[in-house]
């Protein structure tokens, strides 16, 4: 025989239960967004804001998120000066132009200073001169003011295979290089016009960001690497230390307080968490991360590496 007071009880307590759950879930969610609103409008906001960190590191190569990272950084006026922490090799021409010019930007409203660390030379020097002061140690690696464009002649091999490649083109100079046939005379001066047009656009970058002359600029732009010590008495960095140097000049010469935070700014790419992993994967599969990546890079590139040397 059923008991209604009973079940009214049992359905009671599971009601509170539900409700007490919800309340739960309620005080999560107001939490959590009262903890992003902290973090976001905290101590920077209401204080004296704070100087921004970003690092480049590794061959640069175009990165849609760090340029828009860069763009919402110009326009966040709690971010008071930047430390641009740079520790690269370089890359292609067309990123390391790209990051130049946004750096550029930022520092058409705050002060910029790149700090290099164990290198910052070619693609990676380029983005440095959007700086306003370059800062870096005794022993950096930098310079290395070029461009280059690599390919490759596999058509002897291929014959040897026993492979023949034909190509029907409409002008002599289309797909020029090629790797599946020997570059003509012609084809060489044509690609060697277009490293020499890149090659200018960089000496003239430095010598308009480092204040030297046309002649002066052009003598250390012949892709020689320079130590820190060698580079500051040639005018390529101001200064030779660290952070430490640079928070000083910041406070010194722009009058960012000495004692205000600085704080990392993080290049948000959405997914990157299963990105990461899917690409250790293939690395793993094809064995692709033992490969220098300079070899994975296609068109110009400024780049310096130690290991690739010619012979």
């Amino acid at each position: 025989m059923p008991f209604p007071e009973a079940d009214l009880l049992v359905d009671r307590r599971r009601l509170k239960r539900q409700v007490s759950l919800w309340r739960f879930a309620a005080i999560l969610v107001l939490l959590g967004a009262s903890l992003a609103a902290a973090y976001h409008l905290g101590e920077p906001h209401w204080g004296r804001g704070h100087v921004g960190r970003l690092a480049v590191s590794g061959v640069i190569t175009d990165d849609a998120a760090r340029l828009r990272t860069l763009r919402e950084l110009a326009k966040d006026g709690r971010v008071k000066a930047l430390l641009l922490r740079i520790d690269s090799p370089g890359g292609t021409v067309v990123a390391s132009e790209e990051l130049h010019r946004q750096v550029r930007a930022i520092a058409e409203r705050i002060p910029v200073v790149a700090v290099l660390g164990q290198t910052a030379a070619s693609g990676g020097y380029m983005v440095a001169l959007g700086a306003d002061r370059i800062v870096a140690r005794e022993g950096t690696v930098t310079g290395s003011i070029g461009v280059l464009m690599q390919t490759a002649d596999v058509s002897g091999l291929l014959r040897k295979l026993g492979v023949s490649m034909e190509q029907i083109r409409s002008v002599p100079l289309k797909a020029v290089p090629n790797p599946l046939e020997p570059l003509t005379d012609e084809g060489r001066r044509a690609v060697r016009e277009i490293i020499e047009d890149m090659h200018a656009m960089f000496v003239r970058m430095v010598a308009e960001r480092r204040r030297l002359d046309a002649d002066a600029a052009l003598r250390i732009s012949d892709g020689r690497v320079y130590t820190g010590r060698q580079a500051l008495p040639l005018g390529l960095v101001d200064e030779l230390g660290g952070e430490d140097a640079a928070l000083d000049w910041l406070a010194r010469e722009r009058g960012v307080p000495r004692d205000m935070p600085v704080r990392d700014v993080r290049v948000s790419r959405p997914g990157e968490g299963w990105r990461d992993l899917s690409s250790r994967a293939f690395s793993a599969l094809t064995g692709k991360s033992y490969l220098p990546e300079r070899l994975t890079i296609d068109g110009l590139v400024a780049l310096w590496h130690p290991d690739l040397g010619q012979r």
